[in-house]
């Protein structure tokens, strides 16, 4: 039987801004998988595991002869940092020994993941070609946190991307617009705002959170949860980017899940993106809105 160009365990998932990017999975599923909100690595075959460095390697020598140049590479699965420095090392070693055209190599990141790696072996991980790391704190609220099943602390979190931005790795930090409920929606939304105060990410986006297979899973957390309708939702964004003080940081709102497209830089666009929000709150029916068949996550 002939082997296929790539082999994946599905289903995959990857950063949007990861759509030109070869996705090269070096492990499956996620090592933590016990956030009530997620619902991506649930499936029987997403049992996390480690795939050996001969598949990787067969990978990237079937990328190499099939998908001609490639600049930027994406680890999947849901945190390839959970890998040890040196497994790390060596799947670097191999993307620069058959794809040495390669210019960005990015992964997710769990905050955890970087507990045990020193500042050394970052820089040492960035100086091999890894730059991005896109960490999904969901909310700097620490009661938040506990409530989803997080695993992870406004400190912890902190302390991560502080880590990795010394080593000269880029972050890209993700917050759950309505994570919180319309019970939390205020602490989530300033405690997240000094999440990102306080460590300055080169990237920040908000997704609204949505559960496409039901709530069940994350109301067993979260009994008393309230949703926020459309306009509490604009009202908690409000809040968090009200609260923001950035000094250069990417910010998206585009994705598929939420209602309003917002696009800027902070602090350069904060109080034209403010303004945004503030129009779609009054005027909704003007304000280019995405409708709920649009939405997706």
């Amino acid at each position: 039987m002939s082997r296929q160009p790539f082999s994946y365990i599905e289903p995959l998932y990857r950063p949007p801004s990861e759509a030109s990017s070869l996705i090269l999975q070096v492990t499956n599923g996620c090592s933590w998988n016990r956030c009530t909100f997620c619902e991506m690595y649930t499936a029987p075959q997403k049992k996390f595991g480690v795939r050996p460095d001969a598949e990787v390697e067969q990978d990237l020598q079937a990328a190499a002869a099939y998908a001609g140049r490639i600049r930027r590479v994406f680890l999947a699965d849901g945190d390839a940092m959970a890998l040890s420095v040196r497994r790390l090392v060596s799947i670097l070693e191999m993307i620069q020994r058959h794809l040495p055209g390669v210019e960005r190599v990015s992964a997710y990141c769990l905050p955890r993941n970087l507990k045990g790696k020193s500042l050394q072996e970052l820089e040492l991980l960035r100086s091999m070609g890894l730059s991005l790391l896109y960490v999904g704190a969901e909310s700097g609220d620490d009661e938040v946190l506990e409530r989803v099943n997080k695993g992870e602390t406004h400190g912890s979190t902190r302390d991560a991307l502080l880590l990795a931005g010394e080593a000269g790795i880029k972050r890209s930090v993700m917050i759950l617009n309505g994570l919180g409920g319309s019970q939390l929606s205020r602490q989530h939304a300033i405690q997240s705002a000094l999440l990102a105060n306080a460590t300055q990410p080169e990237y920040l986006s908000t997704l609204v959170v949505s559960f496409p297979l039901g709530e069940t899973r994350f109301r067993k957390g979260f009994p008393d949860y309230i949703p926020l309708q459309q306009g509490e939702l604009f009202e908690e964004m409000e809040l968090l980017i009200g609260q923001l003080e950035l000094q250069n940081t990417v910010f998206r709102s585009d994705h598929a899940s939420n209602y309003l497209v917002l696009k800027g830089r902070l602090g350069r666009d904060k109080q034209r993106l403010l303004q945004e929000v503030r129009q779609a709150m009054a005027n909704p029916a003007q304000a280019g809105l995405r409708q709920e068949w649009q939405r997706g996550l």
